[in-house]
Parts: C-alpha cells; sequence; structure tokens
C-alpha cells in the first residue's frame, strides 16, 4: 500500500513547463444497458473534481468530462463486457500550481446491472454514492485527495470482499452496512479517516482497518455488536461503550445483538476514537 500511495503521489507532483494555457472542453457520453449481464467496470480519474451517483434511466453509464484538451484525452471503452472510463494525461506530468484550475468528472452508473467495479482517483475532491448498485466486486484507490464514499443504499449484490486503498487522504465513508459484503477492507496511508458503520447490515461481517500515521474515527450505530482487536501500542484508543475481555473489545450488548461485526485493526501511529452514534 505504501508503494503505491509513494508513486501515484511522485506521478501527480511532477511539475511540467510553465506557462502553458489551457483550452478547456466539455463533452458528455453515455450508453444505454444491455440487459443485465455482468460487466466490468474500472474508472480512472487524475486530478479535479470527481462524482459518481447511481441512475434509474435505463442506462449503463453517462458521463460528462470538463478537461483540458492539450494535456487530457477522454476515455470510454466498451467491450465483451468490459467498460471503461475517464482521462488518460497525454503528458507525463500534470500542473497542479495555483493558477491552474481542475478539470471534472461526473458519472452516472446504471442500477441492476451486476458490476465487478474498480476506481482509481488521484489528486480529487471526489464525492461518490454508490447507493443501489448491484456490486459483485468492488476495489477503490485514492491518492492525496479529499473524498466522500456513501452507501446510501442497500447494495442490490452480496459482496465478497470489499477494498478501499486511502493515501494522504481526508477520508470518509458513510453506510458500510448497506455494502451487503461479507468482509471490507480499509488500508489507509497518511490523514484523517472517518468510518460510519451505519447502514441496513445483511448478516455478520469482518473488517480489517490499516492505519499509518493519523486520525482515525469509528462511528458504530447503537444496537450493532462490535469486536475489535487492536494490534498496535503506539496508538492511543479512546473506545468510548465497550468493554476489554482479553485480547478484544466489546460493545456492551455484543452477546444479544442481533447483527455482529469483527474488527481487526492495525494502527502504526496516531489516534483511534469510537463513537456510538443513533
Amino acid at each position: 500500500m505504501r508503494k503505491a500511495f509513494l508513486m501515484l503521489t511522485a506521478g501527480l507532483l511532477s511539475l511540467p513547463a510553465m506557462g502553458h494555457a489551457q483550452n478547456w472542453r466539455t463533452v458528455t457520453m453515455s450508453r444505454q444497458a444491455d440487459g443485465v449481464d455482468p460487466v466490468d467496470v474500472k474508472v480512472k480519474y487524475g486530478a479535479g473534481r470527481f462524482k459518481v451517483r447511481p441512475t434509474d434511466d435505463g442506462l449503463l453509464y453517462r458521463m460528462q468530462l470538463r478537461y483540458d484538451e492539450d494535456a487530457f484525452e477522454p476515455v470510454a471503452e466498451y467491450g465483451r463486457g468490459r467498460l471503461e472510463l475517464g482521462v488518460d494525461n497525454l503528458r507525463r506530468s500534470i500542473n497542479i500550481g495555483r493558477n491552474r484550475s481542475g478539470g471534472e468528472m461526473d458519472l452516472l452508473l446504471g442500477r441492476g446491472i451486476p458490476m465487478d467495479l474498480k476506481m482509481e482517483f488521484g489528486a480529487v475532491r471526489a464525492d461518490v454514492d454508490l447507493g443501489g448498485l448491484s456490486l459483485t466486486d468492488l476495489s477503490l484507490s485514492t491518492g492525496a485527495s479529499e473524498s466522500t464514499i456513501d452507501v446510501s443504499r442497500l447494495n442490490g449484490s452480496r459482496l465478497g470482499t470489499a477494498r478501499f486503498e486511502v493515501g494522504a487522504a481526508e477520508f470518509t465513508l458513510r453506510h458500510l452496512g448497506n455494502l451487503n459484503a461479507d468482509r471490507i477492507e480499509v488500508d489507509a496511508g497518511v490523514g484523517e479517516v472517518t468510518l460510519w458503520f451505519n447502514g441496513d447490515w445483511q448478516r455478520d461481517a469482518e473488517v480489517s482497518l490499516n492505519m499509518g500515521l493519523g486520525s482515525l474515527e469509528l462511528r458504530f450505530p447503537e444496537g450493532l455488536g462490535v469486536r475489535l482487536r487492536k494490534d498496535s501500542f503506539l496508538t492511543s484508543l479512546d473506545s468510548e461503550g465497550m468493554v476489554k475481555r482479553g485480547d478484544y473489545y466489546y460493545s456492551l450488548d455484543w452477546d444479544d445483538a442481533e447483527r455482529r461485526v469483527t474488527i481487526d485493526l492495525d494502527a502504526a501511529f496516531g489516534s483511534v476514537r469510537v463513537l456510538w452514534v443513533r
């Protein structure tokens, strides 16, 4: 995880020659859904504003891009059950100086279509809602970003493992229960991470959290059974509403909870705070 983050950050911080004028262009691309056959979807976006929403309009996708046509070109390729969306960088580096404004990507993805979804984005402000999609696999990777990920409605398919890899970021993930996943993995580098465990948990689940340097806030809804193991003596843990038994911290209602989540936490430096919310 650290190696991948360093490679991405190095690429984003390479500076080109100064003085390039930006030639902005806006395009919209879309495709109707071809039934309900499974689709492998890969979304890649480097820098700017990034927004994803679900749609019930019979579309596989609709993408609107605002980009500098001298530096980027849009990507929208579909065939044999594979969809690739985003932009390609025509240069080896990205100018991120104060006088350059970022591009924008607004993406709609169709509900009711089984999707293996992979998203990669770099220096972006991301606002992503995956609510009500039919995700059969999910992998999300961020660079130096400010990202809010929400699963506002229950995922229409059962997920094996949902994976989130977070670089130097401010990262918020809401409604984890709506992922409909057996296992959730969050691997974070440096920054502030907030995880909301609300949502409609369909079964007991396992969660793996790896945190480098920063703060981690875990927000649990009342009534969810939580068991947490912390594998680090250098990270402080504010375990409000939990009691320690052996190697684990347990929520007070663990024994009687209808749904239970077991969390394996490995944190290097920083702080972990537990909050209970209604």
